[in-house]
């Protein structure tokens, strides 16, 4: 396969020296830094830049919020900060996520540096320009389409990681595969997951992701097959985000490939030997006891998922191993039936 990686993201070797070569072309009046408790601790320390301010928030989802952003825009204005500049963002998907909001509607835009440090940012997070936070407990559902100035990958950052962490990445780097590429599925089932070889996998998944985004760049039709296993999966973690034991966005996003693929076999999708053979290497992979909640207490975040119309819930299903299809009207019968 092909590397088809997005312009304006570099796989990096050296993380201070493309950072100190992405500031110099934009050129900002200011820097701040957006960080979390953690990478604070594990990641800032890897970098040797001067900035004008660290604007530190909390890790979690549940910190994905309109309180969080007004932070962010009160210490941004605080510095006097203008649509010159710039916000780096070092962190996970939350922070990419909402620091790019955050940037992309500061006075109407100012420019924003994204360096993922976890694999699940890294794979998914870091193409495609989707920005957000939650509301009202439903997942990103505030957001605007705004790729950075720069994305800087560095692999070394996974080191920080524990290995559930790395587990959860790694559904997005499954799905990519299940969605569009045979040969990446089966680079996956040749490897333990101890020995997959991130520097090779991750820019072989960003190409995936980005090759459908190319095609769509705004959602309206084929880039949807990129919510596979979300549809369900999305609700499950909206569900259990305030629990005692919520789950992080790769292990709901398993729940809901295997969940999502007993529908596609319901549908006359998906083969029924097929979905068994996913199922059980995507089981192979995660030890998740979980106990799914009745569908009445997942029907509220199903039906505002954002794939839905006024005909009801809309599904990206497999239709094999490689191919998606989307926009799959799924019966309320059907899912009751599978949510049991």
């Amino acid at each position: 396969m092909s590397n088809n990686l997005p312009s304006y993201l570099d796989i990096s070797k050296d993380i201070n020296s493309d950072l100190s070569n992405a500031i110099e072309t934009l050129n900002p009046d200011k820097i701040a830094i957006l960080v979390d408790e953690n990478t604070k601790k594990y990641c800032l320390p890897h970098l040797h830049v001067s900035i004008d301010t660290l604007i530190e928030i909390q890790s979690g989802e549940q910190h994905k919020t309109l309180e969080t952003c007004s932070h962010i825009w009160h210490q941004l204005t605080a510095i006097e900060c203008s649509r010159k500049s710039l916000l780096i963002n070092l962190g996970g998907g939350v922070i990419g996520d909402m620091g790019g909001f955050a940037a992309s509607t500061y006075k109407r835009g100012m420019p924003f540096i994204n360096i993922p440090t976890t694999l699940l940012s890294q794979v998914d997070a870091s193409v495609g320009g989707k920005l957000g936070i939650d509301f009202e407990g439903l997942k990103n559902h505030i957001g605007v389409f705004q790729d950075p100035a720069r994305v800087i990958i560095n692999t070394e950052f996974l080191k920080t990681l524990p290995k559930r962490e790395l587990k959860s990445g790694f559904a997005e780097i499954i799905k990519h595969a299940l969605i569009r590429s045979t040969e990446q599925w089966e680079y996956l089932n040749r490897y333990s997951f101890e020995e997959i070889n991130w520097d090779e996998i991750i820019p072989k998944s960003i190409s995936i992701k980005n090759e459908v985004v190319q095609e769509d760049p705004l959602e309206g039709g084929i880039r949807k097959v990129l919510n596979y296993g979300h549809t369900v999966g999305h609700a499950l973690e909206s569900y259990f985000l305030n629990s005692k034991t919520p789950l992080l966005h790769g292990e709901a996003i398993a729940w809901g490939m295997i969940l999502e693929n007993e529908i596609a076999v319901i549908a006359g999708l998906l083969s029924k030997g097929e979905s068994e053979v996913i199922n059980g290497f995507i089981r192979s992979v995660y030890d998740i006891n979980l106990e799914l909640p009745a569908y009445e207490l997942l029907r509220s975040h199903l039906l505002q998922d954002k794939k839905n119309d006024a005909q009801g819930i809309r599904f990206s299903l497999l239709e094999k191993i490689g191919a998606c299809a989307h926009g799959v009207l799924v019966e309320e019968t059907v899912l009751k039936d599978i949510l049991k």
